[in-house]
């Protein structure tokens, strides 16, 4: 029975792809109708006339197929037949590519993953080198477009940075969130470590293709100080910082004991549930007092960037967002789809493959894209960030309408 099932299956298969083949026939010799009009018939009018088949081939399941194309000519040369020219294009060959790849199918058995075809059809395009050539050029595009793209006409409203290491290189990627909750990726740069000149590096580029820097913007990190340090030299006072609440807890429990670590979790997370900055920054500060003694290093840790832990409490936004902007959750999805990348690839060949391989997680972690939760209350944060900047002095209330 279950092999009478899988000749079945074939078969259907077979039936299926010569259909949709003849239905191509059928469309391509309707374009060639509508140019030179109808077989045999007398048309004194006629600019083109039917110029026989040549050997062609259109995109079919991952593959390029070989078919016999209808030609049209007139006298300045070939007419283009519409049909053929939407079945041919490339593109969706291209994304069927990376998205093997990035599932973890190698370029070797990338036509093994392809429904089988027909013996009477040729396929072609499958091949380990014809397969790493598409994806390197479709990377390659895209992380051109991302390094390259201008930003002036998007209304950022927070911005999160993370790194981590891939490929034995430091990839900082920058995430952008707008006033209606849509996500960016707006750009990624690379290192040998998570230091200051490679954040400023990204921070720059992120500058000069049009991101405002005299304008307040929410910047979401986790602990890193070369991340902080990068954001402060390029954005300055426009940066509002906000910095993970989830990374902070983490780095106060690495110091202490087992026995310990229950109980100042608990603090922690009920500061950081507070309605106020300050409800929230007694018991933590509270905490520090009484860790220092027997903890010194937990203390410090706590005490360290305390208050830019709690820059989302002064916030006049509802509970959904606020919780949404107090962690670095929001980027860390992308990161882990980079991560679970970074794990199909057993042999690195310099930064640039890192990087195409990061464009390619990122890829595939877009095709999730949610809005930003909590999206109804980003208008009242562009507000509360144009507040900010007439109390800084960063723009005039003109220049904020």
């Amino acid at each position: 029975m279950t092999a009478l099932l899988i000749d079945t299956r074939a078969e259907l298969w077979d039936v299926v792809i010569q259909t949709g083949l003849q239905v191509v026939e059928a469309l391509l010799e309707e374009d060639r109708q509508q140019v030179c009009g109808p077989r045999y018939a007398h048309d004194g009018a006629r600019q083109a006339g039917r110029a026989g088949t040549t050997a062609s081939a259109i995109v079919l399941g991952g593959r390029k197929v070989a078919i016999r194309r209808p030609r049209v000519r007139r006298a300045d040369g070939e007419v283009a037949l519409p049909t053929f020219q939407r079945l041919a294009h490339t593109n969706p060959l291209t994304r069927r590519t990376v998205e093997q790849m990035v599932l973890g199918v190698s370029t070797r058995r990338y036509a093994r993953s392809l429904e089988p075809l027909p013996p009477s059809l040729r396929s072609r395009s499958t091949s380990k080198s014809a397969v790493s050539r598409r994806f390197v050029a479709r990377t390659r595009a895209q992380l051109e477009t991302w390094q390259t793209r201008p930003l002036e006409d998007l209304e950022l409203a927070v911005l999160f940075l993370d790194g981590l290491q891939f490929a034995r290189q430091c990839v900082v990627v920058a995430l952008g969130i707008d006033i209606r909750g849509q996500k960016h990726v707006l750009g990624l740069w690379d290192g040998s470590t998570e230091n200051t000149a490679v954040c400023q590096g990204l921070l720059a580029n992120l500058t000069e293709r049009g991101l405002r820097t005299d304008r307040s913007l929410l910047v979401v990190l986790d602990g890193s100080k070369a991340l902080r340090k990068a954001v402060e030299q390029s954005l300055g006072r426009a940066a509002w910082v906000q910095r993970c609440q989830v990374h902070k807890l983490r780095n106060v429990l690495a110091y202490l004991p087992p026995t310990k670590q229950t109980a100042v979790r608990a603090v922690m997370q009920r500061a950081y549930r507070s309605s106020e900055i300050a409800a929230a920054k007694r018991p933590l500060e509270a905490l520090a007092r009484q860790l220092e003694d027997a903890y010194p290093s937990a203390a410090a840790s706590l005490r360290e960037g305390l208050e830019e832990t709690l820059t989302v409490l002064a916030l006049p936004v509802g509970e959904t967002l606020r919780r949404a902007l107090a962690t670095t959750n929001t980027i860390e999805n992308l990161m882990g789809r980079l991560r679970h990348v970074h794990r199909n690839v057993k042999r690195w060949r310099g930064r640039s493959m890192a990087l195409r391989w990061a464009v390619a997680g990122i890829l595939e972690a877009e095709k999730g894209f949610r809005r930003c939760r909590g999206h109804h209350d980003l208008r009242a944060l562009r507000n509360a960030l144009r507040a900010r900047d007439e109390r800084l002095g960063l723009t005039t209330t003109t220049q904020a309408a």
